[in-house]
């Protein structure tokens, strides 16, 4: 038993070396079918942006709304005759909507009739005053007669204290005629005041358009009651001028920096996928949100939409045009990420280090397959638009080999999976 059992033993060691042979057998196989992968470097014409996406707004927009309360009793009609409605195109002064105007005429006609009662207010204060200058007149003779005559036996003192009393009445009574003509104007300026406002109330039952455009919104039906507050209730937005459009960006903080007016910007919108829209950034609004801890700036692009194609609320996926350069040399961006495994390394060059992370620096290296072995180039990287980036510097020139990776041929072990065993140990790769 312990004979079959050592013999046992034996065979599953044999078996395992023999497994590790051809594991390390498989793995050397696949080491030399390993081939570096290249690429040419080319001249191109690089153009980098930043993109966000927005909302097609129309560039002014105006709120009608009423400062009156009652019921929307009709809509008045179009430029084309027809009903107002979404889409209407109306011009200045054009009636939108007319409410329930009966309250406000009743009030009219009581304003109009306290203003004839103020206005013969004012034409019986006048006849009051002549009547009481009249009376002056006879105080002031009585007056003057008595004075003449003096306290005597031909005139009884009181007699002389009663004309002259009259005198003074007579004086004060014109004054209070006086003051009473000035009070029925004051009323009357009132009255007429009330009317105007009564008018002005009226007149705002017809709800007219300020602009020309065309209705974006409408909000109210016929029936509905609106009610007038401290902020007048919105029944109708109208786009003054749909042919110029704004395309509102949310841009990002870290990407504001680089987003100016007067920069070119190309946008596409869902609904017109195949059309590219131009545009340039008219204004940077400074009011930031933030939602989740992500904070954004509204960015405006402006546009034009002669054609109309454009639509309020589309959504807009916008690129902002950062930097350009034309027939410049241009590698991809993995030549630049790309660093060879350490046995790769040519002896001399194995002091050069790579790009921390793998990234993309001002100052980097590309590697060039030079008799049968490889040769770091440092090179200045200049623009780049996410795939292709600019370089100059050293030996490199155009259509020069740079690696960018590595491939496995079809048919061999690693390439299809097979022959190699997941837990075996990796070879390692620097970076």
């Amino acid at each position: 038993m312990r004979r079959t059992v050592r013999m046992a033993s034996m065979a599953l060691a044999v078996v395992a070396v023999g497994g590790g042979v051809a594991m390390w057998r498989s793995c050397g196989e696949n080491e030399e079918a390993t081939k570096l992968r290249t690429a040419l470097v080319k001249r191109a014409d690089l153009l980098a942006t930043i993109g966000a996406t927005g909302t097609v707004e129309p560039e002014e927009l105006v709120d009608v709304g009423a400062q009156v309360a009652g019921q929307i009793n009709s809509f008045g009609k179009d430029a084309n005759g027809k009903t107002i409605d979404y889409g209407s195109v109306v011009d200045e002064g054009t009636v939108l909507a007319e409410i329930d105007d009966s309250l406000y005429a009743a009030d009219v006609e009581a304003s109009k009739a306290q203003l004839e009662q103020a206005r013969a207010g004012i034409v019986r204060a006048n006849a009051d005053l002549v009547q009481m200058k009249a009376k002056l007149n006879q105080a002031q003779r009585d007056w003057d007669r008595a004075q003449k005559l003096g306290p005597s036996e031909a005139l009884a003192p009181s007699a002389y204290d009663q004309y002259k009393a009259n005198y003074e009445v007579a004086q004060a009574n014109v004054t209070v005629s006086q003051a009473a003509i000035e009070q029925a104007k004051a009323t009357l300026l009132q009255t007429q005041a009330t009317l105007d406002r009564a008018q002005r109330n009226l007149s705002y039952c017809t709800i007219k358009s300020p602009v020309k455009g065309v209705i974006i919104d409408r909000r109210v039906n016929i029936g509905q009651t609106v009610v007038s507050s401290l902020n007048a209730p919105s029944l109708f937005l109208i786009a003054k001028d749909l042919r110029r459009i704004q395309v509102w960006v949310s841009v990002n903080e870290a990407d504001i920096g680089n987003i100016h007016p007067g920069q070119a910007v190309t946008f596409t919108a869902d609904a017109f996928p195949n059309h590219t829209f131009q545009g340039q950034v008219g204004k940077v609004r400074l009011n930031a949100t933030m939602t989740q801890n992500v904070v954004t700036y509204t960015v405006e692009v402006t546009t034009d939409n002669s054609d109309g194609r454009l639509l309020p609320y589309l959504t807009a996926n916008a690129r902002f045009e950062v930097g350009r350069r034309q027939n410049v040399l241009a590698v991809l961006n993995a030549a630049l990420r790309w660093w060879p495994k350490p046995d790769q390394i040519p002896p001399q060059y194995r002091d050069v280090t790579g790009p921390a992370g793998g990234e993309a620096h001002p100052t980097g290296i590309v590697w060039v397959e030079q008799d049968h072995s490889l040769r770091p180039i440092v090179v200045t990287t200049g623009l780049t638009d996410g795939t292709l980036t600019e370089v100059e510097g050293g030996d490199l020139a155009e259509d020069m080999h740079v690696v960018v990776g590595e491939q496995t041929p079809p048919g061999t072990a690693a390439a299809v999976g097979g022959g190699v065993s997941p837990f075996a140990p990796q070879p390692l790769r620097s970076r």
